[in-house]
């Protein structure tokens, strides 16, 4: 009769490093789960904002920002969840972000009131549509410290990539003398060397 507290010593390790190859298995999968998921856009990526959006850029020039940017989008809207699960839940992109630009969200059908750049009191459907002509979400739109627009992005990104050159694009002042998809193949072009 063999018991398994009279085995020989020599097969006991055996049996805990399979034990504990399991469970560091276990352990790197679950790290790798949670690091595929991201971080939640609304906590790290975008900021929190009473609506006032003179005050956000008087925040922006406060915290010498480049630019305010304006997320548009709306819960419909498929692309503006693939960007939120997909390239704004990730860290290198809010981190990015968040020391280049002061951002918000704006939901193009919210009735939520907010105080435009004018200092009127609108909707937030008026202030995407009427004063912003946003037509399809999501759109990234980019305006200066004095809340001039300067970039405008329409529709989601390829990816992480593309979207932290579009960062780069407003942050370094390449929108002044060039446009994004020039400024786009330069970068692609750049990467392939």
């Amino acid at each position: 009769m063999n018991r398994p507290h009279l085995m020989p010593v020599a097969r006991r390790p055996a049996a805990w490093l399979w034990s504990g190859l399991i469970l560091a298995t276990l352990l790197v999968w679950g790290t790798l789960a949670r690091a595929a998921g991201g971080l939640d856009p609304y906590e790290h990526f975008f900021q929190t904002t009473f609506g006032d959006f003179q005050e956000e850029l008087e925040l922006t020039r406060e915290e010498d920002k480049k630019a305010l940017l304006i997320f548009f989008e709306m819960d419909e809207c498929p692309f503006c969840h693939r960007m939120k699960q997909n390239v704004l839940n990730q860290p290198e992109v809010q981190a990015f972000y968040r020391e280049h630009f002061r951002i918000l969200s704006v939901d193009v059908n919210g009735d939520v009131e907010v105080t435009n750049f004018q200092g009127e009191t609108v909707r937030q459907a008026d202030f995407a549509f009427r004063e912003n002509r946003v037509r399809a979400t999501p759109v990234f739109q980019f305006y200066d410290p004095e809340g001039n627009p300067i970039a405008r992005f329409t529709g989601a990104t390829s990816g992480v990539e593309e979207f932290l050159w579009l960062g780069e694009f407003v942050a370094e002042g390449h929108y002044k003398d060039s446009n994004f998809n020039r400024f786009k193949r330069e970068r692609q072009a750049q990467s392939r060397q």
